[in-house]
């Protein structure tokens, strides 16, 4: 193996060094709301790639920036940027009011003593056709107050367990960025990706579920949630999710989901045909900064793997964990400590990409696989980090209501991503690998397993 140039991997470190400085600046010691997302992480990128760019002497500026315009030009990016400004639209056409139609319909069918069940699943499925686990959260976090406030439960039991479904469809869901960065950065089919992470995911959620309906067992309530629904408009998040299980094309998955939620959106009055296409584009807009994020992080690594850094880093990691399984511990937990760093699992996920692909053909691991182990590990760091997006959002979607619950309250009662860890250790160093038998194979071989 070559041993790399150390030195190349500094822009990375200066990334981390200030996003991560900033972020506890802003959070904890000038107590700024939402500390951490008042950093524009797009022009930390910038920094990095002006550091990048001061880098080696031996190539002149042009040279650089050819290497920086191939790297944001590859396939696999410019095929998720697509991707990302698609499920945009997608969510911008269709709204997010069908969240709380799918909500209160379960919670009138189920009697208020399941009601914690009933927000995780509810969540769940939410997350899994929204691809989102903050828009989730922003959703059902309100209707969590009000089963607290209803039925007697616990209000960080009920918020944990939102959160906890919600970090289940961010990692399952086709339009999620989570998933698009992680299936595009290692070049794998969605729906292999999918059936790969959920025999992960759902011995997770179920072990869940189950501690949740434990507990529910155990409780004395009584009360009454009660509220309009209207299912209609859960019909396009089905077509997208269904479309993605079978294997349908994602853009042809996605055109349906847009088309289908025009057409109801305009024929149930949801949306006034003047606000359509207003609504197209914030939600295409509201992709901008992950866009940007992807395109200047492959500029980075592509800077980065020409100096010798990735083979530095490889270099280091081989070293240290040592076998196929030890090797797909480190994926996990290179992932982890870019979410750790970043909080944030789409930019953490962006950011290893490059390196775990330089690790899947060393260690002979399929991109599927590879492509899992990122999006998984990746969503139980964010899901129990207490300065994540999803934990921010979650107290103050509670505070605007009145309520008062802090990160600590909730964080022991977050059942699923501590299931998911648990699943993935389970399936790294106790299952058989069968599909990965040949996984150096699948990676030389376009027309292998991936």
């Amino acid at each position: 193996m070559k041993k790399g140039n150390p030195k190349a991997l500094i822009p990375i470190l200066v990334f981390l060094v200030l996003y991560l400085g900033l972020g506890i600046l802003f959070e904890y010691v000038l107590k700024i709301p939402m500390g951490f997302y008042s950093i524009p992480i797009v022009v930390i990128f910038l920094v990095a790639l002006m550091v990048a760019c001061f880098q080696n002497r031996e190539l002149n500026f042009d040279r650089k920036l050819e290497l920086m315009g191939k790297g944001m030009g590859e396939k696999t990016i410019v095929t998720m940027v697509l991707i990302f400004m698609a499920a945009g639209i997608f969510v911008g056409t269709v709204g997010r009011n069908s969240a709380d139609s799918c909500a209160y319909f379960l919670l009138a069918l189920i009697p208020v003593k399941y009601a914690v069940a009933v927000l995780f699943v509810v969540a769940c499925f939410v997350s899994l056709a929204m691809g989102t686990s903050v828009g989730t959260i922003t959703l059902i976090t309100p209707i969590a107050v009000a089963v607290a406030n209803a039925s007697g439960f616990s209000l960080p039991l009920c918020v944990a367990s939102v959160m906890g479904g919600a970090m289940f469809g961010d990692n399952l869901s086709f339009i999620s960025d989570t998933t698009i960065a992680a299936c595009q950065g290692q070049g794998c089919e969605m729906k292999d990706k999918f059936r790969e992470n959920f025999k992960i995911a759902l011995p997770a959620a179920l072990v869940a579920l189950a501690i949740i309906l434990v507990m529910s067992f155990s409780a004395n309530i009584t009360g009454e949630v009660k509220h309009e629904y209207d299912l209609i408009q859960l019909i396009p998040y089905l077509l997208v999710l269904v479309g993605g299980i079978v294997g349908f094309n994602v853009f042809v998955v996605l055109l349906v989901g847009i088309l289908s939620g025009a057409i109801i959106m305009l024929a149930t009055g949801a949306t006034a045909a003047t606000d359509l296409l207003a609504n197209m584009g914030s939600g295409a807009a509201g992709m901008f900064e992950t866009t940007m994020v992807a395109l200047l992080v492959s500029a980075i690594c592509a800077l980065i793997r020409e100096y010798g850094g990735f083979d530095a880093l490889l270099y280091w990691i081989r070293s240290v964990f040592k076998g196929r399984k030890a090797g797909q511990l480190g994926m996990g937990l290179l992932v982890g400590a870019m979410d750790i760093a970043t909080a944030n699992n789409t930019v953490a996920i962006v950011m290893s990409n490059p390196i775990a692909a330089d690790m899947a053909q060393s260690y002979g691991i399929s991109k599927r696989k590879t492509a899992s182990i990122l999006d998984t590990f990746s969503c139980v760091f964010q899901g129990v980090i207490p300065y994540g997006a999803q934990m921010l959002v979650a107290i103050s979607a509670v505070a605007t209501l009145g309520g008062s619950v802090s990160a600590f309250q909730i964080m022991p009662l977050l059942f699923y991503p501590f299931a998911l860890l648990i699943s993935n250790l389970v399936f790294i160093f106790l299952v058989p690998d069968k599909g990965d038998k040949n996984g150096a194979a699948a990676i030389a071989t376009p027309s292998a397993a991936d």
